[in-house]
């Protein structure tokens, strides 16, 4: 019988309706994943056997190293087993009521364990600090292990992060306080909506699973996307060149010229109505100009950063002064677009050109000294391998970056997903930003290495 809260069933569910759910689960499982294989999809998944940052000869490597330093091993040994001891005897003495601290606990910002029942759950406690415990002891082996170069041993401590993550309780129904609450409650129901998310997310992406991170149908571009009236007054072969509308009697004489990504669709700065900058802007009394950059075939594989310099911004400039008259223009990039900006400030600068009277960059990296863990990806070895990879295309894909930054917060834009669409078996909520996200472009082969 249906109660008040979400039409869930009321009372625990009898081991028969449970066993009927597996069963179904098991069935439909094996029906969609025979289809699967029959058309090719499960074979296609991208990068099921790459190894992007070469970590093979590198775990081999590391292995040799770590059974000739038997200090440190010996050290995260007894390290893990004392407090592994510990934690025991704490929830054995939490069994009769004592109160003690906590041995291991949650890094701040780790959102993970959020839930009440991972601190006030004897269970889930023991579970929550021994895996913290694992991930510590984990991260000491690989760090304190000598003998490694820089790169190779931030390869490795990357690495084992992710596969520690991927560890996570949380990441499976048995070992998650929320999702056995949900399966309870729904009798199962979860878990085959859960299944029917991950075959929809197959089905969307043949090349491999792609975690939905929104809802994709709830956006489309032109209808409740960028939106914001304008029209298209330039375009080359690299880009067009949108003239938006003006809201107010008067507007600023110098025009804006905004330069976004060309990883990603223009409409970063024109989202839903009411979440759009564009539109902001031009109920300001600003003059608007928006590159939108072609997403890139095989018919491009030429055009290198110099060709996105004279035919982007500076095509741009010279389609602004025609449309309005004005020479000068104040310029905004955004990410790559703001690396873009910057390399053609400087370019001007060379020839005394001044039509830029002001700049302003938003998340744009400027400083390539310290490039974080993305660097991982792109010393020689891993670009060596990627220009192998594309160049038979003569592009790179816009979705192998976008995983690519996916994983780099894993467990906010991959687990956190996972867990919200396949094991409770709930939809991504609609997100315009995310929608977005996930609408990449392609970049020709040449701009991957300047």
């Amino acid at each position: 019988m249906a109660n008040d809260r979400g039409g869930k069933a009321s009372g625990p569910p009898s081991a028969f309706s449970l066993m009927d759910t597996a069963g179904k689960l098991a069935q439909e499982n094996f029906r969609r994943a025979t289809g699967q294989v029959v058309h090719g999809k499960v074979n296609g998944h991208r990068g099921l056997m790459a190894d992007p940052l070469g970590l093979g000869n590198l775990w081999i490597e590391f292995s040799k190293r770590l059974w000739t330093d038997p200090v440190t091993l010996a050290r995260v040994q007894m390290d893990f087993w004392r407090d592994f001891s510990s934690i025991w005897q704490n929830t054995f003495r939490r069994s009769f009521g004592a109160e003690v601290d906590p041995v291991m606990t949650p890094e701040p910002g780790d959102r993970r364990f959020s839930d009440d029942a991972w601190d006030e759950n004897l269970v889930f406690d023991c579970i929550k600090q021994t895996y913290l415990l694992l991930t510590r002891a984990g991260r000491e082996l690989v760090s304190g292990v000598g003998g490694m170069g820089e790169q190779d041993a931030r390869k490795l401590e990357f690495a084992t992060a992710q596969m520690l993550n991927a560890l996570s309780p949380t990441n499976f129904a048995v070992t998650n306080p929320a999702v056995l609450r949900e399966t309870v409650e729904s009798r199962g129901k979860n878990l085959v909506d859960g299944l029917n998310n991950l075959f929809a997310d197959l089905s969307r992406s043949p090349d491999g699973l792609n975690i939905s991170m929104t809802d994709m149908e709830a956006f489309e571009v032109g209808k409740n996307l960028a939106v914001t009236p304008g029209k298209v007054v330039y375009q080359n072969e690299l880009m067009q060149l949108i003239q938006y509308a003006p809201t107010t009697e008067e507007v600023a004489r110098r025009p804006l010229l905004i330069i976004p990504p060309w990883m990603n669709k223009f409409y970063v700065m024109d989202l839903r109505p009411g979440n759009s900058m564009i539109q902001w802007l031009a109920d300001q009394g600003q003059t608007v100009f928006m590159i939108s950059w072609v997403n890139p075939g095989a018919e491009l594989a030429h055009k290198d950063f110099e060709h996105y310099m004279l035919e982007g911004p500076l095509a741009a400039l010279d389609a602004i002064e025609k449309a309005t008259g004005e020479r000068e223009v104040n310029a905004v990039g955004y990410c790559l677009g703001g690396i873009l900006l910057s390399a053609t400030l400087a370019w001007m600068a060379a020839r005394k050109d001044a039509r830029i009277k002001s700049a302003t960059l938003l998340t744009t990296m400027v400083d390539f000294s310290d490039t974080g863990e993305v660097s991982l990806f792109i010393d020689d070895e891993g670009i060596e391998k990627l220009e192998k990879q594309i160049k038979e295309k003569g592009y790179l894909e816009g979705r192998k970056v976008f995983d690519t930054f996916r994983v780099l917060r894993a467990n906010d834009l991959v687990w956190s997903f996972y867990i919200n669409n396949y094991l409770m078996g709930k939809s991504p909520a609609p997100f315009d930003l995310l929608y977005w996200n996930a609408d990449s472009t392609n970049m020709p082969q040449p701009c991957t290495h300047g």
